[in-house]
């Protein structure tokens, strides 16, 4: 089989896209995972090492992969008992399958010769990491609008709606970078919360602490400092529209000090009980599969063991080539990851500066009418 590898400086295109059933699918591709032998690696075999490591995948394929050149050390295949030395290249060929994503068209809202900003849909990696790289805003923006370098100047997690600003070139994105290290930025968003939030302005003082192997932060009084202004907009009396505007910028900080207030937004499963349990214990949903796929799926191209329900679609496996070394095959999405996923309630509508503000409207679910 002829196969084309890609790496991390293929561009995208509109033709590495399949729009199904509501969902922006990728054509999965044949991509090479690179990493580097860390300390704690050397002395291990080849094969030992991927399955004490990416436990995605099963011993025999690892033993299949080393023999068939689809894992290599230096560009050079090797024998399942080869044993690493320090600071030697892996490379991992896979057949790679994306997540699926929402297939929300990405509204540019603002463009000149140094700045755009977006809209950007829910469920929607802002750049490449973990499973998604083409499924991404820049890659959709790379392919669909030759919008290419990007340098994005924030961050919205990838079940986040809203503003985001893009800068178009390396100076920009300093000039935005200072402001944002000098506290000049004022962000705000606005969340749909459970329950009637109570009236006025509400000043939320708590540290938070971010535990990387739940995906998850707290509130902890050795934390790092964050605060976080709110504000009702309206009530139904069974939701609330609430403005947020953190002053800090801690991961997950609305969704925790929402929590803290005792009005959670409504549909963050994450956030909406305390005593949620632990990862090891509960299905995995899309909240946590990203935040996983960063920490347990590396450049090696690992997947990771998921309770999950398999998306059989008999007629997309006839859109790419099967390969026959590939765990996911014939299905389009990758395992571990639900097609059916909805956004946070949580929006991003406005960014200001000095002398400058962006903004975005806001979606359908802030009506309470």
């Amino acid at each position: 089989m002829d196969i084309v590898w890609q790496t991390p400086a293929t561009p995208p295109k509109v033709e590495d896209y399949i729009i199904r059933g509501g969902r922006r699918h990728v054509r999965p591709y044949y991509f090479e995972f690179i990493a580097y032998v860390k300390h704690r690696w050397m002395g291990r075999t080849i094969v030992d090492l991927f399955t004490d490591e990416f436990k995605g995948r099963t011993y025999e394929y690892y033993v299949a992969a080393v023999n068939s050149g689809r894992i290599q050390v230096d560009g050079q295949k090797v024998d399942r008992s080869y044993v690493l030395k320090s600071s030697q290249k892996i490379s991992h060929f896979l057949h790679r399958h994306e997540p699926p994503v929402i297939a929300l068209d990405i509204s540019i809202l603002h463009k000149d010769s140094d700045v755009i900003t977006v809209c950007k849909p829910a469920s929607i990696p802002v750049h490449p990491c973990g499973q998604y790289r083409k499924n991404t805003i820049l890659g959709i923006l790379q392919a669909e609008h030759g919008l290419a370098p990007l340098f994005p100047i924030h961050r919205l997690d990838r079940l986040v709606s809203g503003l985001l600003i893009i800068a178009r070139n390396a100076d920009k994105a300093d000039y935005f970078r200072k402001q944002i290290d000098s506290g000049l930025l004022h962000k705000e968003y606005i969340a749909k919360v459970v329950g009637v939030f109570p009236d006025g302005e509400h000043v939320i003082d708590a540290n938070l602490e971010y535990d990387p192997r739940e995906g998850r932060s707290a509130v902890a009084i050795n934390g790092k400092p964050a605060r976080t202004k709110f504000k009702r907009l309206s009530t139904d009396g069974f939701h609330s529209i609430v403005l947020c505007k953190p002053i800090s910028g801690r991961t997950h900080q609305i969704r925790v000090h929402l929590q803290y207030t005792g009005h959670s937004i409504a549909n963050d499963i994450m956030y909406l009980s305390e005593n949620i349990a632990p990862r090891s214990s509960r299905g995995i949903g899309p909240d946590r599969a990203v935040v996983l796929g960063k920490s347990h799926a590396p450049v090696l191209g690992s997947s990771v063991d998921f309770q999950h329900s398999e998306v059989e679609d008999v007629h997309t496996h006839q859109e790419f080539s099967i390969d026959p070394m590939c765990t996911n095959c014939p299905n389009l999405v990758p395992k571990g990851y639900e097609a059916d996923e909805v956004g946070l309630w949580l929006h991003c509508v406005r960014y200001s500066g000095p002398g400058w503000t962006y903004s975005c409207a806001n979606p359908d679910w802030a009506s309470l009418d």
